[in-house]
């Protein structure tokens, strides 16, 4: 009993710090959309505009994953040992390879964003806006990766208490400044307003109003998000300097950090991330296909799309948290060589993760549609949206065990298994898509006047709307298909890549 409670313990206190800041990411997002869904102007046209500017980002960061994935699984494992000179050596190193790779974006922005467009296909009102909040966004990338460095080196350190702090600075800081800097700050009105009160001239009222700061529209959502990252890293940065200084840091000497890019600890790190970069790319390809597939239905339903994930994806912030918690302690005991411990572990932390999905389940089936209307006011995406709902009800069921097992083999540093789990998703998403798709298209020969009666049908734009809606409830589906897989694989491989691999 007493063992039971201590891992349990350990679980909430890594778990419950990482749940509270991911509560607060899908928030950021909701926030985005609801700013640009509340603007003056085409609605569907700003979400979609915020959409695959995001989808750019993540197209970008996913490739850099293991900065957050490879250093907390290292980290943990030293943490294990209590070599805290290494832990000093893991952190330096991310951080130098994190600012390198966050220079060669920026002076490649322009190449990679003309590169990009040659696949994402989308409306040039929707192009317009994602490359102008590209072209802001992109500024914050040295901090943006530095912060995945440090988020990967807290959590491995057995501290999710950091983290939690810098992502409650960068995420509130995302709302408050995004906000404020697409809306502005009004200061007063001009004279027009003193003289003529009990007129409404809206250009008047425009033209003489004063402003403590300037609205910038929708450029000022991505202006938002590149405050609150370099807020984010110097948070990182005084954690570092009150917390970790004394204590890890001080026996590091210049001679060790001569070495951080070089030895036999250096190259497990640059094996280990070859693997994850090919994960990378495997979630970059089932996202990228997701959002653009999405975005050949038009606006309205590329705006529906984009409102579903984030809606699905505040589930997995929860149960993420329970991830992390895994990864840090199941990298703890594969460094301390505790057999029993790790059994423990990987145990209570899919009890936890299970016990989050019936709760989401709940929420999604009761607040579903209210949580809807919070995304926007538009009544035309809010409709279009409802028909998709039961999706939701799906995702903590299939997305639970994938999400759990991952965090556990990242602390396992098992990355050829994770590169190939992702393999197999892939696989699982384009049969799924395919097969589908082609049932839906497909016409016998001996129908050939009906294939012509299709043609013309296509010419009618509700029909296309339709066969458009059919088509987007198959990408859903090919979305669950590669959960699953993910769960499948990795369910197969735990007891050789956690125990026999490693002599536990």
């Amino acid at each position: 009993m007493t063992f039971m409670k201590a891992i349990n313990r350990d679980i909430l206190k890594l778990a419950v710090p990482s749940i509270l800041a991911n509560i607060t990411v899908p928030i950021v997002g909701m926030v985005d959309i609801a700013v640009a869904g509340h603007l003056d102007g085409a609605v569907a046209t700003m979400i979609g505009g915020i959409a695959i500017g995001t989808m750019l980002f993540d197209l970008l960061y996913w490739n850099f994953g293991f900065l957050r994935v490879g250093t907390g699984g290292l980290t943990a494992q030293a943490f294990g040992k209590e070599d805290r000179k290494e832990c000093a050596i893991i952190l330096t190193r991310a951080l130098g390879i994190s600012l390198s790779c966050a220079l060669i974006l920026i002076a490649i922005q322009w190449i990679f964003l003309k590169a990009a467009f040659m696949f994402v296909d989308c409306t040039p009102e929707v192009r317009e806006l994602a490359s102008q909040y590209f072209y802001i966004r992109i500024w914050a990338a040295p901090a943006t990766l530095s912060l995945m460095a440090f988020k990967g080196w807290f959590i491995g350190m057995q501290d999710s208490v950091s983290p939690m702090v810098t992502d409650f600075v960068v995420n509130g800081m995302n709302v408050l400044m995004s906000i404020v800097l697409a809306l502005g700050i009004p200061l007063g009105s001009g004279s027009a307003d003193l003289l003529s009160p009990g007129v409404s001239d809206p250009l008047a009222t425009e033209a003489t109003r004063t402003w403590l700061i300037r609205p910038m529209g929708f450029y000022g959502i991505a202006a938002g998000t590149v405050v609150a990252q370099y807020s984010g890293l110097l948070t990182s940065l005084i954690l570092l300097a009150f917390k970790y200084v004394r204590s890890t840091f001080a026996g590091l000497s210049a001679e060790d950090l001569k070495e951080t890019f070089r030895g036999s600890e250096t190259r497990r790190f640059f094996v280990m991330n070859t693997d994850l970069f090919v994960r990378s790319l495997c979630f970059i390809a089932i996202y990228i296909g997701f959002t653009t597939i999405s975005a050949r239905y038009g606006d309205l339903l590329l705006a529906v799309s984009s409102i579903l994930m984030k809606l699905l994806m505040i589930f997995s912030y929860f149960t993420d948290g329970f991830a992390y918690a895994g990864e840090a302690l199941t990298g703890k005991y594969i460094g301390a060589k505790n057999g029993p411990m790790l059994n423990q572990t990987v145990k209570w932390t899919f009890v936890w993760s299970m016990a989050i999905a019936v709760i989401f389940m709940g929420i999604y089936q009761f607040a579903g549609v209210p949580m809807l209307r919070m995304m926007t006011s538009d009544p035309a995406v809010i409709e279009q949206a409802r028909e998709f709902m039961p999706w939701l009800l799906l995702m903590p069921v299939i997305g639970c065990a994938a999400f759990t097992w991952d965090g556990i083999y990242i602390g396992a540093t098992a990355s050829k298994e994770i590169r190939n789990a992702m393999l197999w998703a892939v696989v699982a998403f384009v049969l799924v898509w395919l097969a589908g798709t082609v049932c839906l298209n497909y016409t016998p020969p001996e129908h050939a006047k009906l294939a012509t009666l299709r043609y013309r049908m296509e010419m009618d734009p509700s029909y296309a709307h339709r066969h458009n809606v059919v088509e987007m409830h198959i990408l859903m589906a090919a979305y669950f298909a590669h959960l699953l897989a993910r769960t499948i694989y990795l369910t197969l491989r735990s007891t050789k890549s956690l125990y026999q691999k490693r002599d536990i």
